[in-house]
């Protein structure tokens, strides 16, 4: 086994926001040399590395350089130069996830491909290359309002997803290669993260819930152990596994779901990286998600997925109509609270739905874990100086 710790060795990570910041103090705890190559040279991750690269992470150039200066790479950040990984890959560099995998997650169009050959249930969608043909589609009645419509490319947090109702709603959409997607009534968002190394061990986290923001689209509050019958919570799981399986992924997936209105469990999308949905699991699993991606990308045992008591996450998000250097109002209050932690994600300035940090909520009961959870939202407000 390779010798990682207080050694020579060098972890490359591709972007340096967030989750780069929550995966970089479990380098920490285990002394492993990380190198971050990021665009923004103000990013969560730029005084906390070992070392800190500025570069564009779509730029063939500065991907290959920074992957010749490590000994394995990884990703924060799924919208990557892939050409660059290729080469990389095909120069012997050791990269989780693979390159093959992130060409598939990258765009939801090959994505919802990937389902449809392997038979893992997803709601119908179509395919095109400009948004402008939809409305051919329209005319022509092979589609029909209401429908979800998403950028195949560079979506995240609610932005390039948009559900269209009507005509005026076609038109203010950007004109770019999509898909959209039958809208499936449904009675729960649910996610289940899973972690595989390349010895083929494999682990997955318990199925959580997720409440979104209805104008934002962003996630609001995700809640673990999601609140649906284990039959439910078994068949999720089992799906999956099957996408991780199917994708033979080495890493962290975390695999995004709709349980619809007649129990059926439909994949929404993934992610090849620690995610949202598994931010709780800082303070309420025996092994939380950036300890457990790091584990499997360096093909260490996987750590216990259990959860140690019931966790909720609430995401701190800039407030509307204020823009500029951050303040956090009424932190000190909800510190006064039994089992809240919150965590600040280093972003000087705040923008409308800006994620700048999340706060989590442990307690046995998740039903007071739930009500805490609501209080510290109606607490805690994430304005600035310059309104």
């Amino acid at each position: 086994m390779k010798n990682y710790y207080s050694s020579d060795f060098k972890l490359g990570i591709l972007g340096g926001g967030q989750l780069g910041r929550m995966l970089l103090a479990e380098t920490q705890k285990l002394d492993i040399h990380t190198s971050i190559l990021e665009t923004n040279k103000n990013a969560p991750c730029a005084e906390i590395c070992n070392t800190f690269v500025v570069g564009d992470l779509l730029d063939f150039d500065a991907v290959y350089n920074f992957g010749k200066t490590v000994d394995l790479l990884t990703i924060e950040i799924e919208n990557v130069n892939l050409d660059a990984l290729d080469q990389l890959e095909d120069e012997g560099l050791t990269i989780f996830p693979k390159p093959k995998d992130l060409r598939i997650i990258q765009s939801k169009a090959r994505q919802k491909n990937f389902y449809v050959d392997h038979e893992i249930p997803t709601a119908e969608f179509s395919h095109f290359a400009h948004s402008t043909e939809i409305k051919h589609s329209y005319q022509n009645n092979t589609i029909d309002f209401p429908f979800v419509w998403k950028a195949a490319r560079f979506g995240y947090d609610g932005t390039g997803v948009k559900i269209v109702r009507n005509i005026d709603d076609l038109e203010s959409l950007p004109n770019v290669e999509c898909i959209t997607e039958k809208l499936i009534p449904f009675k729960n968002e649910l996610a289940v993260i899973v972690a595989r190394n390349a010895n083929g061990e494999v682990k997955t986290y318990p199925v959580v819930e997720m409440e979104f923001h209805p104008e934002a689209n962003q996630v609001e509050y995700v809640i673990c152990p999601a609140r649906i019958h284990s039959t439910i919570a078994e068949k999720a799981r089992e799906v999956a596994l099957k996408v991780v399986s199917d994708l033979d992924f080495v890493g962290l997936l975390a695999v995004e779901m709709f349980q619809t209105v007649d129990d059926k469990i439909l994949v929404n999308e993934v992610a090849p990286r620690p995610h949202n949905s598994g931010h709780y699991s800082i303070e309420a699993s025996y092994t939380n998600q950036f300890e457990q991606h790091l584990r499997s990308i360096l093909n260490l045992p996987l750590g216990n997925t259990d959860s140690k008591v019931a966790g909720i996450m609430v995401n701190l998000v800039g407030e509307e109509g204020f823009s500029g250097d951050v303040i956090y109002e009424n932190i000190e209050e909800i510190l006064k609270i039994d089992g809240v932690t919150p965590h600040i994600y280093g972003k000087k300035e705040t923008r409308p739905f800006r994620k700048m940090g999340h706060v989590t909520i442990v307690n046995k009961d998740i039903e007071i874990a739930r009500k805490v959870a609501q209080e510290v939202k109606e607490t805690i407000r994430v304005i600035s100086k310059n309104n």
